[in-house]
Formats: structure tokens, C-alpha cells, sequence
């Protein structure tokens, strides 16, 4: 018989045929059931509903153990937008207190959001009031695909310490893409210790899985809870802080600009540390957050802006201890170096004014009665000494060197974010504005008394004070005293020690003792405690001169380091020397001397926001 050649091809086609159908039904299954969980997820999703269990975030206490920061429950609306049917929105809207354009407007913008899916939860409203939340919940099972989630809300038991204690606020996309903690409607620290701390401070979340039946009711928990994960509460934090002294120091800076410092010399720790002006912490909770947060930022005197951390200061005169002790350590003058002072520094045509004291003085009494000609002429000694330098140029390097290591010109590591590093020019700053070889001290004398391009926050300040009271080393200042079980992060404790000699500290303080007994600082002459001190009045071209105040005590064992800065307040002894004395002397003694209460009078009740130069805005 003759073989059939065109059937024998057709034989082959159909088979291939089927062969590549049965490889395309292969691949499709494996691509289902194995290399795409899509449909999984939804038959898990038809069959189960997983609720997150969000942790009890960590408490916040004083370094007394005054309980400042714990939580409240709050509940949001939850939603699973494929299970909500047949609900009737009107009730439904009436039983929350809210309309029905507000109820499209929610469902609007849900859809909106990254990781929208009908088949997921969805956040529909938070921090639901405890009246509306009862509400719900007796009339819940009439609106289907609805749930309520328990969450957390921050509370204060004091109204103070905004600037350290921060606040939570939502996550954005940002926090999400850097954390895989983190899922859209979850909270997150902003600002101070809430942030710094938030990895300790917000625990680790559970789930409870429940069953579903086929009309997607819930018919109880999976396996009886078997399959849960409990949430695990975050860990608590003990601050430095004492926050009945950080009350007092903000109720003095009231109707003030400006900052306070004050810092334990031995630990570090951050006793106080005011911006002023603050605002209530309690502002920043809740659903009216964002419209208070708004407010805040709108305010022109900017109280969201942390002045102690973050405000760049001409020092003034509080920077003259630590140009002593560089004078000191280059062998530039000795305790007996005196320099003349004819009312001022008077060098080449240039005079730069001062007060009238005694001339000529040598260091210790110039730090008493803050003479400028001294340092300026210190400075000049220095800057332009050749022989031991080579040029301005070198020699200004070495002089700015020592400065950083006394915690100027860079930010020195506290613990809480958004830390300013003030300014500190180099050489090249000055070549690049004179010209390399054309500059010399007098062209930049103002620096040495801590005017011109020299800028400092409070918090370097204090440290610098600090770091005298210890006599030659300091610890990075922080706000967190302890993590509970857990150590504190490494390196914020250390010890840092300039390269300056001890004996060098100790007659800087000697001087920085004589201004408080006879010199520009007598109002924080205590009888009962030995205070050294440091005034300085910074020059300031937009209105009144800043008031600015360092002191420590007591004198021999010292517990705490103040720094204050007032805006606009004129001279250090105005405004600085009596708030930083009674910041001293309530945190020492526990109060206030009847003999002094007229000076804490005088300060509650001081206010200087007249002295300042509003710049009006132009008319659009």
C-alpha cells in the first residue's frame, strides 16, 4: 500500500499541538500555585482576616522617675472595601459623626493611596472619640466589612519639654521604603527622643488571625489563637531631664526669645534645655494634629524651631574662657601676661571698645571684668606670631583646631535630632574673601571676642562650660539617661578630653569664679553656693543686643552647667546672669531664697519681644 506522506505530517502537527498546549496549562499552574501568591492571598483573605495587635509604645520618665509621657487607647475605623455591602452609609456616617461628602471624600482618597486593594484592610478613620467609639461598636455588626482597630495615643502629664520629648506622627512613603517595619496608617516618632528613639520606644506589632465563613462573617479565631503573635510593648526610656526644672526654666523665658541650657558636668546629661517660645505638646496629638502643626509652623516667632539645639549665636563674650585657655596652651601669654586697655583695643587706626576696669590686666581679671582689649591683643599675639607659625594663615588653623575640640564648629552628637553646628570659620574661608596673604588678625579681630563670622548654639555653649567645670573634658551631652534592659547606644557616653592642660581649666575657672564675686556676673553670687560665671552681650545689628550667661556650681563640685541666650535682651548681666543664677539655685536648693524672689519676680514677669526689628513682609 502506499504510504500516506501528508497524514503522516498531519500526525506531527496535532501532536505538537497538544504537547505545547499541555506545556502552556504546565506553566499557568506553576505560575498559580507556585511562583505567584496573588490568588493565595485572596483565598486566604476569603478564609481568614488578620488584625494587626499594635504594641504598647514605651513610657517616658524623668530622671526622678516622674512619669512624663505614656499612652491612651485610641481606635481607628478599619474597612475591607470587597466585604462592605449591603451598609447603610446614612446610619452608618450619623453613628461617627460625620457626613455623607465626608464619607465619599474618605472612600476617594483610600483609593488613592499606595497598596490600595478591596481585598486588604484600610484605614477609614482614626483616634475615633471614646463616645463615638461606644457608639460603634453596640451598632457594628450592622455595617459589614467594618471593624475597629485598638491603637495607642500619646499623653502628657506635662505640659513642657515639646523640644526634647517630640511627638508620632503617620508614616509617609519614605518611612515605609526605609523600614519594612512599617505599613501604610502605622505611627512613627518626629522630632526629639520619639525620634531618635523610635526603634526601642514603638515594640514589635502581633496579629490575631480569624476565621471567615463563606458570607465572609467571622466565626472566631484560628486554631483558638493558636497562630496568634502577641505584640511585644516597646521599652521605656528614663531621661536626664528633671522636668519640674525644665517647667521652671521655661515659665522664665516666657515673653523671651531665646534658650537655656543647663547639663550635669560629670555625666553629660541634660538637665533643661528650653527653646523658647515653646508650645504644648499636647497640640501635636490627635485628629486636630495637622491643623495645629500648621498653626505652629505659620507662628512668626517660630516656636517649632529648636533655638537651644539648632540657633546659630554670635557668643560674645561667654566665648572668652575658651580663647584663655588656647592663649594659654600655645604659650601666647602666661597668668602674669597683662595687656593694656585704653578703654578698648587700640592697634593701627582700629580701636575695639570696652568698659572701664583697671589697665593693663592680666587673664584671670580680664575674664573677671570681661575686657575685650585683652583678647583681642591675645589674639593678635597669636594669629600673627610668624616666628612660631609661619603665616596668619597657619597659625589662625591651630587656633581654630582647639576650638572644635571644645565641642565648637561641629555638632557634637546629642541625642536628639536636628542638631545645628554652628559656625567656626577656617583659613580658607578668609583667603577666599581677602585673598591668600592678606589678611592678618586685625582684619578679623571682632572673632576674638566672639562677634563677626563666630556663631555657637546654646547647647555648645553649656558644653563648653561643662567641660570647665570637669576642669579639661567632657561627655556629649544627651536626654536619655537609660534604656529599659538595654544599653545606652555606643559612643554617647564617652569621655572627650581637648588637648589643653588641666592646670589651664583650673585658672579659667579661678577667673570665671572672681566675675561672680567682683566682676560682670555678681547677681549670681550666692550665699550658700559658689557660682563661676561667664556674661556676654552680642552685638546684634537687627535691634537689641542678646543677653547671654554660663555658669556652673558649686565652684568645687559642680552639678550642673547653665547656659542662657535672650534674644534682644541687651546686656549678660540683664537678662542672662539672673536666669541662669535661679536655674542654679532652684535646681541646687530645691527653691528660691526669700532675699532672691524679687530677682524671680522680675523674670517671670519680663517680657522682650519689644526690642525686637520685625522684617515686614512686601505687599504681594
Amino acid at each position: 500500500m502506499r504510504k500516506d506522506y501528508n497524514l503522516e505530517k498531519r500526525k506531527y502537527v496535532v501532536g505538537g499541538f497538544v504537547v505545547v498546549i499541555a506545556l502552556i496549562f504546565i506553566v499557568r499552574l506553576f505560575t498559580l500555585q507556585v511562583a505567584e501568591d496573588k490568588y493565595k492571598v485572596f483565598a486566604e483573605n476569603n478564609a481568614f482576616l488578620r488584625k494587626i495587635q499594635y504594641p504598647s509604645r514605651g513610657l517616658i520618665y524623668d530622671r526622678n522617675g516622674e512619669l512624663v509621657v505614656f499612652n491612651q487607647p485610641a481606635y481607628d475605623i478599619m474597612m475591607i472595601p470587597r466585604d462592605m455591602k449591603g451598609v447603610d452609609t446614612l446610619d452608618f456616617c450619623k453613628t461617627i459623626g460625620i457626613t455623607r461628602e465626608q464619607f465619599d471624600n474618605r472612600i476617594a482618597e483610600m483609593k488613592r493611596q499606595p497598596g490600595y486593594s478591596v481585598y486588604t484592610p484600610q484605614r477609614f478613620m482614626s483616634h475615633l472619640s471614646a463616645s463615638d467609639y461606644g457608639r460603634l461598636q453596640e451598632k457594628l455588626y450592622r455595617y459589614p466589612g467594618f471593624y475597629t482597630q485598638k491603637r495607642i495615643l500619646r499623653q502628657y502629664n506635662y505640659k513642657t519639654a515639646a523640644n526634647i520629648l517630640g511627638n508620632i506622627r503617620e508614616v509617609n512613603q519614605n518611612d515605609i521604603d526605609n523600614d519594612d517595619y512599617y505599613s501604610p496608617g502605622d505611627y512613627t516618632g518626629d522630632l526629639g527622643v520619639e525620634k531618635s528613639y523610635e526603634p526601642y520606644l514603638r515594640g514589635e506589632k502581633g496579629v490575631e488571625i480569624l476565621m471567615r465563613d463563606a458570607y465572609g462573617r467571622i466565626q472566631g479565631r484560628y486554631e483558638d489563637g493558636s497562630m496568634d503573635i502577641a505584640p511585644h510593648s516597646g521599652r521605656n526610656l528614663t531621661l536626664s531631664l528633671d522636668i519640674k526644672l525644665q517647667q521652671y526654666a521655661e515659665s522664665l523665658m516666657v515673653n523671651k526669645i531665646g534658650a537655656v541650657v543647663a547639663i550635669e558636668p560629670k555625666t553629660g546629661e541634660i538637665l533643661c534645655m528650653v527653646s523658647s517660645p515653646t508650645y504644648d505638646p499636647t497640640l501635636l496629638i490627635g485628629r486636630e494634629r495637622g491643623k495645629n502643626y500648621q498653626m505652629l509652623a505659620a507662628n512668626e516667632d517660630r516656636p517649632l524651631f529648636d533655638r537651644a539645639l539648632m540657633g546659630a549665636y554670635p557668643p560674645g563674650s561667654t566665648f572668652k574662657p575658651g580663647q584663655a585657655l588656647i592663649l594659654l596652651q600655645e604659650g601666647i601669654i602666661d597668668l602674669n601676661t597683662a595687656y593694656p586697655c585704653y578703654h578698648g583695643y587700640i592697634n593701627g587706626g582700629l580701636k575695639v571698645g570696652c568698659h572701664g576696669h583697671g589697665s593693663p590686666i592680666p587673664v584671670k581679671p580680664a575674664l573677671q571684668t570681661s575686657c575685650n582689649a585683652f583678647f583681642c591683643w591675645g589674639f593678635k599675639n597669636l594669629v600673627d606670631k610668624r616666628s612660631k607659625y609661619g603665616s596668619s594663615a597657619n597659625a589662625f588653623e591651630v587656633w581654630k583646631n582647639h576650638l572644635v575640640q571644645l565641642g565648637y564648629g561641629y555638632k557634637l552628637g546629642v541625642d536628639i535630632p536636628n542638631e545645628g553646628r554652628g559656625f567656626i570659620p577656617n583659613a580658607k574661608f578668609y583667603n577666599k574673601f581677602y585673598g591668600e596673604g592678606h589678611w592678618s588678625a586685625n582684619t578679623i579681630i571682632s572673632v576674638s571676642i566672639g562677634q563677626g563670622e563666630i556663631l555657637a548654639t546654646p547647647l555648645q555653649m553649656a558644653n563648653l562650660c561643662a567641660t570647665i567645670a570637669n576642669r579639661g573634658h567632657f561627655i556629649t551631652p544627651h536626654a536619655v539617661k537609660a534604656i529599659e534592659d538595654t544599653i545606652m547606644p555606643s559612643g554617647l557616653l564617652d569621655v572627650r578630653t581637648p588637648d589643653i592642660e588641666h592646670r589651664w581649666f583650673e585658672a579659667v575657672a579661678e577667673g570665671m569664679r572672681m566675675a561672680v564675686t567682683g566682676g560682670t556676673c555678681r547677681t549670681a553670687n550666692l550665699p550658700d553656693i559658689q557660682v563661676a560665671g561667664k556674661t556676654g552681650t552680642a552685638q546684634n545689628p537687627h535691634g537689641k543686643d542678646h543677653s547671654a550667661f554660663i555658669g556652673f556650681a558649686p565652684y568645687e563640685d559642680p552639678q550642673i552647667a547653665v547656659a542662657v541666650y535672650v534674644e534682644n535682651g541687651g546686656f549678660g548681666a540683664t537678662y542672662g546672669v539672673p536666669i541662669g543664677s535661679l536655674i542654679i539655685e532652684r535646681y541646687l536648693n530645691g527653691e528660691i531664697s526669700p532675699a532672691r524672689k524679687y530677682i524671680e519676680t522680675n523674670m517671670l514677669n519680663a517680657n522682650t519681644l519689644g526690642n525686637r526689628v520685625i522684617k515686614l513682609k512686601p505687599k504681594q
